[in-house]
């Protein structure tokens, strides 16, 4: 049957049985989708009209997906609990069922020495913290109406205009960005796009209505950045150039804070809740929500991307090379991220990453140093070694051996 949410460019999906799932479909959803729960939850419907169907219609269409589920507004985590638990399980190792989850936004928590910035400063040559924040009453951008995602246009333009002096900026329309200032944003990575029908969000309908209701709020140095209905209502973004990750993060937290009361000034509230955190589209990205990343040099360590994934698993790190995960990075440029997002506070997220990327610039500076007398050494012919007795003769016959023309 038509759903309200329909539009000309996309068409959700009633899928009146569990659908036959193939070999290639290998999202968490897919695998704790039984026939039992598919039954019990398909005519399930939240007060905004999103649906079981909904919300599987991305790992139905997009086999490659990991997660598969996607939620259409705050009712959905009690709707469906027993489809996003398991989700959060696999992919979190976090049970919402039996564990809390605490915020912590209190940046001086954070240990970053004056000798730790010195270093930071010499290798990591970018900064970016971000996480979604969504405003309780209004749906979801996989679920959301037209009039909703106005609505939380018109919510957030008032909160962004109620920021403090240090973080006050303009906010721009998507669809009255002219040419050269979307081509600028996009080159330094600042914009995001309208989702292709590959990808999650596409699939989900959350491109529905583009660019509609979208928009981007920056600072004039852009290193504090608002998405406005992208994959969630608001992605908060602090940002620089260079390894002052507290100063980042610091900027992260008074942005974080300040929507939250500026949303709760024009009487509204953030989605929050005691077990899953912050609320989002994606149980992916709940909990903290937070991806804390930098951009950083390693030469050395990129020989032996083993070594380096080694380090980062011991701090529950991601690193990314230029093709990807278990790929080798152009340059050495590497992208070092949490994994984590649920079950730790942001401050213990980011003191992680710093703890990380520390122990990473050590090994590095190691490696630098041995590898000059390494690559002397090489240069230098040397004596394979066989048996005691038998070394020394062998070392004698090369000191009495005249110089050969054929010697390097």
């Amino acid at each position: 049957p038509a759903d309200s949410k329909d539009t000309e460019e996309f068409k959700y999906i009633t899928f009146t049985e569990l659908p036959p799932f193939t070999e290639g479909h290998k999202s968490l959803m897919r695998k704790s989708m039984t026939q039992e729960l598919f039954d019990s939850l398909k005519d399930v419907k939240s007060s905004k009209g999103y649906t079981l169907s909904n919300g599987m219609q991305a790992g139905v269409l997009r086999p490659h997906l990991g997660v598969g589920f996607t939620c259409g507004d705050e009712e959905c985590f009690e709707l469906f609990k027993d489809v996003i638990n398991p989700i959060v399980q696999g992919w979190h190792q976090f049970d919402p069922a039996t564990q809390t989850h605490a915020s912590d936004l209190d940046f001086s928590k954070v240990v970053f020495s004056e000798e730790d910035a010195a270093l930071f400063a010499k290798y990591v040559k970018s900064t970016r913290i971000r996480a979604a924040r969504n405003i309780s009453g209004f749906s979801l951008p996989a679920g959301s109406s037209k009039e909703d995602r106005l609505a939380v246009e018109e919510v957030l333009k008032a909160a962004f205009g109620k920021l403090p002096d240090n973080l006050q900026g303009t906010y721009f329309p998507l669809g009255e960005l002219k040419g050269a200032q979307e081509e600028e944003l996009q080159a330094g990575g600042f914009l995001f796009q309208k989702p292709g029908p590959m990808q999650l969000l596409g699939a989900a309908g959350a491109g529905r209505d583009w660019p509609s209701g979208r928009g981007i709020f920056h600072n004039p140095d852009k290193t504090v950045l608002c998405w406005c209905n992208e994959e969630d209502q608001c992605r908060i973004i602090a940002m620089e150039n260079g390894g002052d990750v507290k100063g980042v993060f610091t900027r992260f937290c008074q942005l974080s804070n300040a929507i939250k009361t500026a949303a709760e000034g024009t009487g509204k509230k953030l989605m929050e809740h005691p077990n899953y955190g912050f609320l989002g589209t994606c149980p992916s990205n709940l909990g903290t929500g937070l991806r804390g990343s930098v951009m950083i040099v390693l030469p050395e360590l990129n020989k032996d991307v083993h070594k380096l994934e080694e380090i980062c698993a011991g701090f529950d790190l991601q690193p990314r090379g230029s093709s990807g995960e278990h790929s080798a990075a152009v340059g050495g440029k590497w992208d070092i991220s949490n994994k984590q997002r649920i079950g730790f506070t942001e401050v213990q997220l980011v003191q992680k990453m710093i703890d990380g990327v520390k122990k990473l610039i050590a090994l590095e500076e190691e490696l630098a140093s041995t590898a000059p007398a390494a690559a002397a050494e090489a240069g230098v012919f040397k004596l394979p070694e066989i048996e005691a007795a038998f070394d020394p003769w062998l070392a004698a016959q090369l000191a009495a051996s005249p110089a050969d023309s054929k010697d390097t």
